[in-house]
């Protein structure tokens, strides 16, 4: 058995479902390999998923394609690379609770934001509010990562980034209402989060073994798409204590139309990079050359 580590971006939640099905089916073991889901609340978020990546401390990391733009452009460059991509299209949002007076992003001037801390994440945020005709005059906060949503709910912050099929469903099912901003509404060509992503030299020497992890991947994402009940009974066996009242299948059910079909599940659009690496050019949010097409590779599929 070839032995793999994949770090999550946050605590287990349905962004990673596909994971833990192919996982407990059998279907890395099946392809030899023996993958360790690193969880991000083991070291309360000491180190990012792409530092893990850096770091050799794991394969491969769940992180937002600006976290691959970051890595390529650092002081000290390390080559991460985008190989597969969660969703096919954005499902996050700025949210903010109904009752205050903020109803639009240029709403959000003089009010604040629990950021977590990412390279572009608070001037995407500023650029978003200035797109709706205000400032961008925003006060940023930088809570403990595992705690950015219990800011907003208990009024610490005015708003944050959530995934609308995540804290959306618990939000939802909460008796308190929020409003959501898209970063597409907003003039801000937002690309693919999370990206699957490994250290482009470590991929050059086990391409076989990386191939076989998306591949089982795969058949763990389409497995929720034939058998939702018992992909959402496995997920629930790995949540915290804390996110077990989530409605799974709808969390589910927002999902799936996302996770893409069995032709292009994972699979990568130069046009979304270039769109958001154009943006993120065009509004000197980056300095550096940025060739879209060295963020990644769709080269590990089958």
């Amino acid at each position: 058995m070839n032995p793999l580590k994949l770090a999550l971006d946050w605590t287990p939640n349905i962004n990673h479902i596909g994971f833990f099905v192919a996982k407990e089916k059998g279907f890395y073991k099946s392809l030899g390999i023996e993958l360790d889901i690193i969880n991000p609340a083991h070291d309360n978020y000491a180190l990012t998923p792409a530092k893990k990546v850096e770091l050799g401390k794991a394969d491969f990391a769940l992180c937002p394609t600006e976290s691959i733009i970051s890595y390529q452009t650092k002081e000290k460059p390390f080559n991460l690379i985008a190989i597969g991509a969660i969703f096919q299209e954005d499902v996050s949002a700025i949210v903010v609770k109904s009752s205050s007076t903020i109803k639009r992003p240029r709403g959000l001037d003089g009010k604040s934001y629990s950021s977590y801390k990412a390279r572009y994440e608070d001037a995407i945020i500023k650029e978003m509010i200035k797109n709706d005709g205000g400032k961008g005059d925003i006060k940023i906060i930088y809570p403990e990562k595992l705690g950015i949503w219990n800011t907003l709910l208990e009024d610490v912050a005015h708003s944050t980034w959530i995934f609308m099929n995540w804290e959306g469903v618990e939000a939802e099912q909460s008796a308190i209402p929020f409003n959501y901003f898209k970063m597409k509404d907003y003039g801000v060509p937002y690309s693919y989060s999370p990206v699957i992503a490994c250290g482009l030299t470590n991929a050059s020497k086990k391409p076989d073994q990386i191939s076989s992890f998306l591949k089982a991947t795969r058949e763990g994402f389409l497995y929720c798409k034939d058998h939702p009940d018992n992909a959402v009974a496995i997920l629930s066996k790995y949540l915290s204590e804390e996110d077990k009242t989530i409605n799974l299948r709808k969390a589910l059910n927002l999902s799936l139309p996302y996770f893409g079909s069995k032709e292009n599940l994972d699979f990568i659009d130069e046009k979304v990079i270039a769109d958001f690496v154009a943006w993120i050019k065009a509004n000197n949010l980056e300095t550096k050359d940025i060739n879209p097409t060295d963020l990644y590779t769709n080269n590990f599929f089958n």
